[in-house]
């Protein structure tokens, strides 16, 4: 178990706790709410160390027999609430595991600390049950309720509790945590960062998955070889996404953070603020042949990819219509520099004729061809 000091980030709810623990007004109840991996369990875990730690900091010590206790999670008064139904925490988890036992006493320590994970899962029976509790509970009661969604609380509950929002990380906080804790080289990191979206435990999974790995493959050699496939071979296409059906969502991302670099390097011709660095002579290629309102068109596309995934929208169609609108959007540019290049051809000839100095008209011809 971490102690508070081994936390990336959200460092305003870790200090909201400390100054809670050294100023004596610990809340009974605390909603912490944050996307999955994003260390929920961890800051509980951290705060509950901290509540019962025998030498009575704001963090907890590591040496003490209450923290030997707490990290081998065997602590007699930090009580997990389980659930045997996957996807229900039933009235009857909370009544047995909850409110039968908080009435009674400490066994050891000064507070007695439940930690609820996956808390949106409670019914409103459930969610009833625990109100009671919570309207009003014995003074040594602290109850964290960990959740991915703190609307799916009834009102009173959320009124009668501290909300804790946990925070995105930022990109190059993760990739230095990744780096120098995790030892994971410098690419890997990169992209398991990027991917991450600010959330840390994320990060940490994808670094070490090679699962995430071989999806990231099939994404860029689809995404690098689609502008010059057929249309009869986008069938093909849509097995190969298939595949990863599960994880398409994912799948996606990677694609978005593709097309991201392409913006990146068509906008600064950067490498150095690349996520995909390996892949610069490709990304370098599509930065030529997309148009700025290409790769945005493409980017959109995504998005409404994703939202018709979501609403269940047949699985083929939606990925055929968003190879589609890719390989749409790089045909579009591709007739708009040509049309940009016969237009700065008919420039070129009145300059001449206007006697424009020949070298710089020749200059700037080459220039927009070069471009296009």
């Amino acid at each position: 178990m971490a102690g508070f000091k081994d936390i990336v980030g959200n460092e305003q709810i870790i200090e909201h706790l400390q100054n809670a623990i050294s100023m004596g007004k610990v809340s009974h109840a605390y909603i912490i709410s944050g996307p999955q991996l994003s260390g929920k369990m961890m800051i509980a875990e951290a705060f509950a160390r901290a509540l019962q730690c025998e030498k009575e900091g704001t963090d907890g010590c590591g040496e003490c027999k209450s923290c030997h206790q707490a990290d081998d999670h065997n602590h007699p008064d930090i009580i997990y609430v389980s659930h045997e139904k996957p996807n229900n925490i039933s009235v009857d988890d909370i009544r047995t595991q909850l409110n039968n036992n908080i009435v009674i006493k400490p066994y050891s320590s000064k507070y007695k600390i439940y930690i609820v994970d996956e808390a949106e899962k409670m019914n409103q029976q459930a969610q009833n049950a625990l109100l009671k509790t919570i309207e009003e509970p014995p003074a040594y009661a602290v109850i964290m309720l960990l959740t991915t969604n703190a609307d799916s609380f009834l009102q009173t509950i959320r009124s009668r509790c501290i909300t804790l929002n946990m925070k995105s990380v930022k990109d190059e906080v993760i990739k230095a945590y990744l780096m120098n804790e995790k030892h994971i080289p410098d690419y890997q990191a990169d992209i398991s960062a990027a991917f991450a979206q600010g959330i840390v435990g994320k990060a940490v999974k994808l670094a070490s998955s090679d699962e995430f790995n071989e999806l990231k493959e099939s994404a860029l050699s689809l995404i690098k070889r689609l502008d010059d496939i057929d249309l009869y071979e986008l069938g093909a296409a849509v097995k190969q996404i298939a595949e990863y059906k599960l994880k398409v969502q994912d799948y996606f991302d990677l694609i978005m953070v593709w097309y991201r670099d392409v913006l990146y390097m068509k906008a600064t011709n950067d490498v150095n603020g690349l996520i995909f660095k390996d892949e610069v002579y490709d990304i370098k290629k599509q930065a030529a042949k997309h148009s700025y309102q290409g790769i945005e068109a493409i980017l959109e596309a995504l998005e409404k990819a994703k939202i018709r995934i979501n609403a269940n929208v047949n699985f083929d169609l939606v990925i055929e219509l968003l190879l589609m609108s890719i390989k749409e959007q790089a045909r579009k540019s591709s007739y708009e520099g040509i049309e940009l290049i016969l237009e700065s051809l008919e420039k070129a000839k009145a300059r001449l004729k206007a006697n424009v100095n020949f070298d710089l008209v020749m200059e700037l011809l080459f220039l927009t061809i070069k471009e296009n």
